[in-house]
């Protein structure tokens, strides 16, 4: 079976990718999903407030010692010319990018559009074959307008496009009140890649400490069916490529996503649960499915279940919404459906 694929425009050897993770803190950790078969990487994420936090740290060492004599110089921390808060993130890229033959794509959350502009473009010279934009922030400035965070989204995507060469992604959250509209906009603006969606770590309430901590759980197949919706949509109705993660546990899993009309698969929890190695097992999960089917690459069966262009969207998922409802009262009696 051939699983050969492409995304944002880069040729891919299949199509599941894996997710920003730990498991790509490391080289050896990012050669051993190279090895298990993913088409490619995309590396934990930078945040801006790290490289903030490092730079003020950084500052702060130096300052306690300016005022030492100047004969002692080795006093001084050691400190590479020209470095900051990310170039630890910046040359582990590079050694990420020499170790495997597969494309590492940057993930970037930044707080500031000239910190968008700045890291972009490093990550570019690093080696990044394309960048992922993860605009995680949860709104919670009641004064801001939903309009206005939508701008904000299209001007992180300009801003960024304009910075670099190489092809730029956005991961989404999935609480957009127009999500198809916001991805149109996206669009528009030259965004190469969708990425579907985004999962918020909520914290947890301890009721006998009376404390907030945080809360990091991984995904589980019954959570795909949001974002498979919103890939079967979009095919065919935006130019960029379109990458759905979340709630992948086996091959079967895989061939849904693509089946709705999804470029690449995404997955870190399925990785993160059994093993870099595991990405093997899915694709081998997926090659055995296209044998089955008779579908000698993974090209003649994409998009196969996706919403068609001429049909509504909206009519389809209507439809759809009350069609589940009846199932759940044939199953499960009416006190369910009951307003």
């Amino acid at each position: 079976m051939d699983l050969h694929t492409s995304y944002l425009g880069l040729p891919l050897r299949s199509p599941l990718l894996a997710s920003a993770s730990p498991l790509s803190q490391t080289a050896d950790g990012v050669r051993e999903l190279a090895d298990a078969g993913v088409g490619a990487v995309v590396l934990y994420s930078l945040f801006e407030e790290q490289i903030r936090l490092q730079e003020l740290r950084d500052f702060e060492v130096s300052a306690m010692h300016e005022d030492s004599f100047g004969e002692a110089t080795s006093y001084f921390p050691e400190v590479e010319l020209g470095t900051d808060g990310a170039t630890p993130y910046l040359k582990h890229l590079e050694n990420c990018v020499a170790a495997v033959d597969i494309p590492v794509i940057a993930s970037l959350n930044g707080s500031s559009l000239d910190g968008w502009s700045d890291m972009a473009k490093r990550m570019e010279s690093a080696g990044a074959a394309a960048i992922e934009v993860n605009p995680y922030a949860v709104p919670g400035n009641l004064d801001v307008s939903s309009s206005g965070i939508e701008e904000r989204h299209v001007e992180i995507v300009q801003t960024v496009k304009a910075a670099v060469g190489v092809p730029v992604a956005m991961k989404l959250s999935p609480f957009f009140s127009a999500t198809g509209a916001m991805c149109r906009q996206l669009d528009e603006a030259g965004v190469d890649g969708l990425v579907l969606f985004n999962r918020f770590l909520q914290p947890d309430i301890d009721i006998e400490t009376l404390e907030v901590h945080p809360a990091v759980s991984l995904s589980a197949p019954n959570e795909a069916g949001l974002a498979r919706t919103w890939v079967a949509i979009l095919r065919g109705r935006v130019q960029a490529s379109l990458a759905a993660t979340t709630g992948v546990e086996t091959g079967a899993d895989v061939a849904k996503y693509l089946l709705a009309g999804a470029d690449v698969v995404m997955t870190a929890s399925a990785l993160l649960r059994h093993g870099p190695g595991y990405a093997a097992v899915l694709l081998a999960e997926l090659a055995a499915w296209m044998e089955r089917k008779q579908y000698a690459t993974v090209d003649a069966f994409r998009g196969l279940l996706a919403v068609g262009t001429g049909v509504d969207a909206s009519g389809y998922e209507r439809a759809g919404y009350v069609a589940a409802l009846t199932h759940a009262k044939e199953t499960y009696g009416d006190f369910l459906i009951r307003d």
